[in-house]
């Protein structure tokens, strides 16, 4: 796969995925119908009438297609009483069945449901992890008998006019695909065409595509992927976006922002799902203000935007080659060697030193493993110069980098010079004229003064004088942007980074999250800000862009601290705390998935680096853990089956014990460290 092999129609301007339309029940998927909002319910598929109670509160809330797990024959049975109740209570919500393992289930659910939801690792294959080289011959014949056992579900759904959903999962690849492809996009995509083909061979198209993972990165990557494969073999399915297993609360709204939102900011999307290990309601909203986003950049769409090529491999996740800066006298490096730096904006102004000490002082304690870096100080004039000094003598020893923050027009008075002792400076021309001459005398100043120089430049006066300027300096200036309100900055630091790329220049990027970022702030303040924040810099990030990250609109210090941390996070682009693989829970789930999650969390929160999955039951349990060191997987009612990996060390282990066993199994690997 080629580099610049396209996967939509522009990089620079938001511009909708042409797809085919697909009816669920009455509701149209694709072409131009709104992103649709899906859920699933968490009980018990027997139990009818809480099945159907929860069904109809998600319709309430605002969803619009419903899932439902059938994870053998009496469940698939029960979903006729099911549709006859919601029916009955005059909701005509589409619902969909999900099914893994279960072929005859599947053949029974088709009749009651509007959609059927297969994962392609495990409709006809058992997993296995078995290591087997496959010759061409032998692949065949996998294939072969992966077309009988498929097809009779094929037609019918085409009999009955049903929707499939051909839903593959990271974590549940069959052993087929992982021994031929690995476990990698490339593999996630040739699994969902191998189901699209046979489909197809019958006549039948009525069918929706996704490529879910636990890890947004690979999600974005295989969602890319299986369009560019699609579009050269002429097909245009709709797909269903989401992060699979991403947990709960602020960290999976994060993973499911960066996941969801960077595809739909690319015209990737019909229909989405935001799986969180809380109450399926809670869904709802995060997934409508994805969903609003998406119709306002795609409205926004500027056909005259001109498109750059880019040396990035939009499949395969690279760090964008940068120097490598380190900052004297402390130990704070940038560059591609070296994860993302945090910077943060404190809440007072700069003449309030004693304040701005005292709070950076609390944040630094309590936060040592994820501190803040590099301080952002605004400046509006010389008066403010004695307060910047009295910071940079009261902050040396504690702090790498003081980020000035210039917000004048003319950077010509005397820059405090670097010294012995005190934070190093970056000084940041925020709003110089958007000149070359303007930049060559900041540029001037800040050599004179020993200074690491930052620029911010307005996307609109990226011209040929600024980028010959940039070439012929012996620095690095770290570059931003200038923000303003309703701009899409994600397409502008890609342009940015193109034409950098263009001249061979591989200047260093500082993503600036500000107020003028915030897309509908009037929306529920921090929920707007922390999926704008998330959208931004995740998309960067999973691009490879990006050796700085600030923060600095939430109105608290810590806050912007910790979001920044929280957004590398979600986009594994800098791991700083525990990393929590939760599944969403459904019927199949064998315990309380939301108490449990939260008693393996605060027994193991503090294991920075070490990665748990808590899963419901077996389905993507060995396979979505591939990403997670330790795995906490229902096994029956009450028990529970811990793994390393993908391989189960303890089994049947009794639930009120589970918790304690997985902390001594990983003291026994070594990964433990007392709170």
């Amino acid at each position: 796969m080629g580099t610049n092999s396209p996967y939509c129609a522009s990089r620079f301007s938001s511009v909708r995925r042409r797809s085919k339309i697909v009816q669920i029940g009455h509701v149209g998927i694709g072409g131009t119908n709104p992103v649709r909002i899906q859920s699933m319910t968490t009980t018990d598929t027997l139990d009818v009438q809480a099945t159907v109670n929860q069904t109809l509160q998600l319709a309430e809330a605002g969803c619009e297609i419903v899932r439902i797990t059938a994870p053998n024959v009496r469940a698939a049975e029960a979903l006729k009483e099911i549709a006859q109740r919601v029916r009955a209570a005059k909701v005509d919500i589409p619902l969909v069945a999900d099914i893994h393992f279960m072929p005859n289930a599947a053949m029974e659910a088709a009749q009651w449901v509007e959609k059927v939801r297969i994962n392609p690792g495990n409709y006809a294959d058992r997993k296995k992890f078995q290591s087997r080289e496959y010759s061409d011959s032998e692949y065949e014949e996998e294939l072969e008998r992966l077309h009988d056992a498929f097809t009779p579900l094929v037609l019918r759904c085409k009999e009955l006019g049903r929707t499939m959903r051909i839903g593959t999962n990271h974590g549940s690849l069959s052993d087929r695909i992982m021994n031929r492809f690995g476990d990698s996009p490339k593999g996630m995509a040739e699994s969902a065409l191998e189901f699209l083909r046979i489909a197809e061979s019958h006549g039948y198209q009525d069918m929706v595509l996704s490529m879910k993972s636990s890890n947004p990165k690979v999600m974005i990557e295989a969602y890319r992927l299986v369009v560019s494969m699609m579009s050269e073999e002429k097909m245009d399915y709709p797909l269903h976006l989401g992060v699979t297993e991403a947990g709960d609360g602020e960290d999976a709204r994060i993973k499911s922002a960066i996941g969801i939102g960077s595809l739909l900011l690319d015209g990737l999307g019909d229909t989405l799902r935001v799986s969180l290990t809380e109450d399926p309601v809670a869904e709802i909203p995060v997934a409508q203000d994805l969903a609003k986003r998406a119709e306002y950049w795609w409205q926004k769409r500027d056909d005259s935007i001109e498109e750059l090529p880019e040396s990035i491999d939009f499949y395969q996740f690279a760090r964008r080659p940068t120097p490598n800066i380190s900052f004297l006298r402390s130990k704070l490096s940038i560059g591609v060697s070296h994860v993302p730096a945090v910077l943060a904006c404190p809440t007072h102004p700069v003449s309030e030193t004693g304040s701005i000490i005292q709070e950076f002082a609390k944040v630094q304690t309590s936060a040592k493993d994820s501190p803040v870096e590099g301080l952002i100080i605004r400046i509006s004039s010389s008066d403010d110069l004695p307060f910047l000094q009295i910071l940079r003598q009261n902050l040396f020893g504690a702090l790498p980098l003081l980020v000035i923050d210039d917000l004048r027009e003319d950077p010509s008075l005397d820059l405090p010079k670097n010294q012995p002792h005190s934070p190093y400076l970056l000084w940041n021309a925020r709003n110089l004229s958007s000149d070359s001459a303007s930049y060559a005398r900041f540029l001037a100043h800040c050599e004179a003064a020993g200074h690491q120089p930052g620029l911010a430049i307005d996307p609109s006066h990226l011209d040929t004088e600024i980028l010959f300027l940039l070439k012929n300096l012996t620095t690095s200036p770290v570059l931003s942007l200038r923000s303003g309100p309703k701009m899409n900055s994600v397409f502008a630091y890609r342009k940015l980074c193109a034409l950098l790329d263009l001249q061979d220049l591989k200047l260093p990027i500082w993503i600036r999250n500000v107020e003028e970022n915030l897309l509908f702030p009037e929306d529920r303040f921090f929920s707007s800000l922390l999926l704008d924040t998330s959208i931004l810099s995740g998309s960067l990030l999973c691009d490879g862009i990006g050796d700085m990250i600030s923060v600095e609109h939430t109105g608290n210090l810590d806050r912007n601290r910790a979001l920044a941390y929280n957004t590398l996070q979600g986009a594994r682009a800098r791991i700083s705390k525990t990393e929590f693989v939760a599944c969403p829970s459904c019927g199949r789930t064998l315990f309380d998935l939301q108490s449990t999650t939260q008693r393996v969390k605060e027994s193991t929160n503090h294991l920075k680096g070490v990665t748990i999955a808590v899963m419901g039951c077996i389905v993507n349990g060995p396979g979505e853990m591939a990403d997670a060191d330790f795995g906490y997987v229902g096994s029956g009612p009450g028990k529970i089956d811990l793994y390393v990996g993908k391989n189960r060390v303890k089994s049947a282990i009794p639930e009120r014990d589970a918790v304690d066993r997985l902390v001594d199994l990983i003291k026994e690997h070594g990964k433990w460290i007392d709170p």
